[in-house]
């Protein structure tokens, strides 16, 4: 790969993409690109940008880093606005061989929408089998809770949606912990190397403290993956 293309790639590199973040990017684009019928020309790797870069939004608000590498130098992280499972709202439009991400930018993002969601993963999570039957009493009563709280017909304001968006935390976070206690320490450990090597590239220009935040962040966010678990949780 060279030229215009090889220049894309190495970007994503002097930023601190990491390689398992490019993939799944890359992935994105491909299952939307497969799912409009066969095709046979090749896909030029300039396609899967913004896949890739939405990817990368949605790994660094995970993990809470806010710089990307430039070069020698760190600018400013300016988020793109998708939000965590923003694979399941893109949109598309057509670009010469091409499908282009385009990204929902609400300005305000729809809390019954990200119900409607986390409904779906975790519907989706259990059918895959990935969580199995430790989940199983969970995941019924979180998904009792959403239900519950997006079924309401006058929607959820004031005080019940600040109520609301408290208890999708801490569902998020029982979530997380009874996810946690399936691994063994073998598991724990192997995470926690991809993790650090994923920041290993923003770790020189991070104090102790949010380096430590950021890779309990980046650990969290690979058992999510492990599991294929939704963030339930919303900001």
């Amino acid at each position: 790969m060279t030229g215009p293309s090889f220049d894309l790639v190495a970007g994503w590199a002097a930023q601190g993409v990491p390689l398992k973040v490019a993939f799944k990017g890359i992935d994105r684009y491909f299952e939307r690109y497969y799912a409009k019928g066969p095709r046979r020309r090749p896909v030029k790797i300039d396609f899967c940008e913004a896949d890739v870069l939405d990817v990368f939004d949605q790994w660094r608000r995970a993990t809470g880093v806010t710089a990307v590498r430039d070069g020698l130098k760190s600018v400013p992280y300016r988020s793109s606005g998708v939000d965590s499972i923003a694979e399941e709202s893109v949109a598309e439009e057509s670009v010469g061989d091409g499908l282009q991400a385009v990204p929902e930018r609400a300005a305000k993002r729809s809390l019954r929408a990200h119900l409607e969601r986390v409904v779906t993963r975790m519907t989706s999570a259990r059918a895959s089998g990935a969580t199995g039957e430790p989940f199983d009493a969970l995941i019924d009563r979180v998904s009792r809770e959403l239900e519950t709280a997006r079924s309401d017909p006058r929607g959820l304001r004031g005080e019940a949606r600040r109520a609301a968006i408290e208890r999708l935390t801490a569902l998020d976070g029982e979530l997380l912990e009874q996810a946690r206690g399936m691994l063994d320490e073998g598991a724990r450990a192997a995470m926690v190397r991809e993790a650090d090597e994923e920041l290993s590239p923003f770790r020189a220009g991070m104090p102790p403290d949010a380096f430590t935040r950021a890779r309990h962040a980046a650990v969290d966010r690979l058992v999510r993956e492990r599991f294929n678990l939704p963030t339930i949780s919303f900001t």
